[in-house]
């Protein structure tokens, strides 16, 4: 094969492919290699390689120059071989040049096995080096076919697969059908890579909302995070870098135009875009818009808050069936409890009452005990003496007293409350074993047969003797 041949095929297989010219001509040459081991055996010291100057892959075979030869494969006479090159001396490796015309059918069948395979590895490398990088990028494809559920999706030099559980309820592909997604892996597999699109990851609304507003590309509008149920709502958060742009208006767009472009690509999907705010408190606030909060008690060790909102507002900042919360706390990335004002005041009463039940806790201590952030029993049996001893009114000797009062009385406490459900269960197990009042069904005493014919008969008879 001369050099244009191999230039012609080699570029356009490297064009079409995406492989580079240089591993193509290194499997051609491991071609050549196998064919050669096929037609002369395993043993034979084979060599390939390209030269450009001949325009051909050229095989060498090389032997060892012996005063005897045992192995003709392996071994050449110093007379032949100094016919070959006059200056070789023993032990030295001559090498001849091949015919690959007498490989053989066989040899010809083995070589391009070779070539297949390894540009198959090729195109592999090639495209997983290609798309390894671009994790996180949304991606544009075409449906191919439907595999169990999962979308395969042509993306012009390879394949991606988009899994049913990174697929948006309720939304329906054909084959032919255009599909944006984010590359959320790329896996290196032995059949190939595989390309993993989602298209419920937070991270496809983020890139959405970039290609939208020019603000985010420029770095003017920050997103601060996203949180996503697919298919039905989302949160997105955003702040300014500039105090002059409103981070939400340049989000929304003139009219609503470029958060209903996002809205549109993910089928209808609802999306709450929130303003971010350094204090934590404020951010939760916002992100339960549109509920007002009335306050807010922060648990930063257990990284927790409690929301108190006002009544009418409770199922609005709870949201549909706990959906509103549930993103808050996604978004935020605070665990959150919503209870509403009567709720929280109830609490508050029942923990001030437990308070001054404690023996050696009067009304003075419990509001003192409020003022320190301690509202109940529970916690102030959890305190240790050093908090305690910080509170007016308390010394280092009461200090101790008082909490094993409040241990012994969370204690006590409990038992009580044990015994009151085991009661309760017990009363309705006894009332549900007794039979309803004529609900039930009445008990009859059995008669017996005979003794009822008796009774049959003579009523008969009495029957008949009545005029």
């Amino acid at each position: 094969m001369f050099i244009a041949d191999i230039k012609r095929v080699v570029e356009q297989v490297s064009r079409d492919k995406g492989i580079d010219v240089e591993i193509l001509i290194r499997a051609l040459e491991e071609a050549l290699r196998s064919a050669a081991r096929k037609k002369f055996g395993s043993k034979v010291d084979i060599e390939a390689q390209y030269s450009p100057d001949t325009g051909e892959i050229e095989v060498f075979q090389f032997k060892e120059v012996v005063e005897e030869v045992d192995e003709p494969d392996l071994q050449i006479g110093l007379e032949e071989g100094r016919k070959l090159d006059p200056d070789c001396e023993i032990g030295d490796s001559l090498g001849t040049k091949m015919d690959t015309s007498t490989f053989g059918r066989i040899a010809a069948q083995s070589a391009k096995q070779v070539i297949i395979q390894k540009m198959k590895d090729a195109e592999r490398d090639a495209v997983y080096s290609s798309y390894i990088d671009r994790k996180g990028e949304v991606i544009n494809g075409i449906v191919q076919r439907v595999d169990r559920g999962n979308i395969i999706v042509n993306l012009g030099t390879t394949e991606a697969i988009l899994p049913t559980r990174e697929q948006i309820p309720r939304e329906n592909y054909r084959r032919g059908d255009r599909i944006r997604a984010l590359i959320l892996d790329v896996l290196y597999d032995t059949r190939g890579p595989q390309i993993v699109l989602s298209r419920t990851h937070p991270d496809l609304l983020i890139n959405l909302f970039k290609t939208e507003v020019p603000e985010i590309s420029e770095g003017i509008v920050e997103v601060k995070g996203a949180a996503r149920e697919p298919g039905s709502r989302a949160k997105f958060a955003v702040s300014s870098h500039d105090s002059d742009i409103d981070p939400v208006g340049a989000c929304v767009g003139m009219k609503g135009s470029r958060v209903q472009n996002v809205v549109q690509e993910l089928r209808g999907e609802k999306i709450d875009i929130i303003t971010w705010h350094v204090d934590a408190a404020k951010y939760v606030c916002n992100a339960l818009a549109p509920a007002e909060i009335s306050r807010v008690i922060i648990d930063e060790e257990n990284n927790a808050m409690e929301v108190i909102v006002p009544d009418e507002f409770l199922s609005v900042a709870i949201g549909k069936r706990g959906q509103n919360v549930r993103l808050a706390s996604k978004l935020t990335g605070w665990h959150l409890d919503v209870n509403s004002e009567s709720k929280y005041d109830e609490m508050m009463k029942r923990g001030y009452e437990s308070l001054v039940n404690i023996p050696g806790v009067g009304a003075g201590l419990a509001d003192a005990f409020f003022e320190k952030g301690i509202y109940s029993a529970e916690e102030l049996a959890e305190s240790s003496v050093e908090e305690l001893v910080e509170i007016r009114g308390i010394g280092q000797e009461k200090a101790p007293v008082l909490l094993e009062n409040a241990r012994q009385y969370v204690i006590e406490a409990a038992e009580a409350a044990e015994r009151q459900r085991l009661e309760e269960e017990t009363r309705a197990v006894e009332e549900s074993e007794q039979p309803e009042e004529g609900g039930g069904d009445e008990v009859q005493a059995e008669t017996p047969a005979d003794e009822s014919s008796e009774a049959s008969d003579s009523d008969m008879a009495a029957s008949e003797d009545t005029p």
